[in-house]
């Protein structure tokens, strides 16, 4: 077997490669400290663990809820429908209040989970754990629902309809 050498890859190159996999699309939300709402949109969810109910995300340490997640000991995972698009590009902007509009109801953590919601996960924090220049977050899942639509799904960069 001859041995290959891994070479250098810049960003946008490695971001390109693994735009090709398909995922879902979901917002991530909490309260910070003052009790408000926050929340960010996330591709990088996955579910971990049938017995206990594990799932996990990873968040960028340059973001701007960064700080509020690292010290909140709950979240929610809102896994978007196709008629929520408007919605992942309001959660993904900077400087401005993503809550602004949006309606939610509040589970077991109290965590926001947003109306029109494809499903969602309660969760408790377990773990963090260092992954390069993003945090991943463990969370036990106390509640969950799901309904029946479309998801919204994003690929090479760009939503797609599945």
């Amino acid at each position: 077997m001859k041995k290959m050498e891994i070479q250098p890859m810049d960003d946008r190159a490695f971001r390109d490669i693994v735009g090709n996999f398909c995922t879902g699309v979901t917002i991530i939300t909490t309260m910070n400290g003052d009790l408000q709402p926050i929340g960010f949109t996330a591709n990088s969810f996955s579910s971990l663990s049938l017995n206990p109910k594990l799932v996990l995300f990873s968040i960028d340490k340059n973001a701007s809820t960064y700080k509020d997640f690292m010290n909140t000991e709950h979240f929610a995972v809102n896994i978007l429908s196709t008629n929520q698009l408007d919605l992942s590009k309001q959660f993904s902007k900077r400087g401005i209040n993503r809550f602004e509009g949006v309606n939610f109801t509040k589970d077991v953590t109290g965590s926001p989970i947003l109306n029109g919601s494809l499903a969602y996960l309660d969760c408790k924090i377990t773990n963090f754990y260092e992954g390069g220049d993003h945090t991943i977050v463990i969370g036990e899942v106390l509640s969950a629902d799901a309904r029946e639509e479309k998801p919204l799904a994003f690929f090479q960069g760009k939503y797609i309809d599945i």
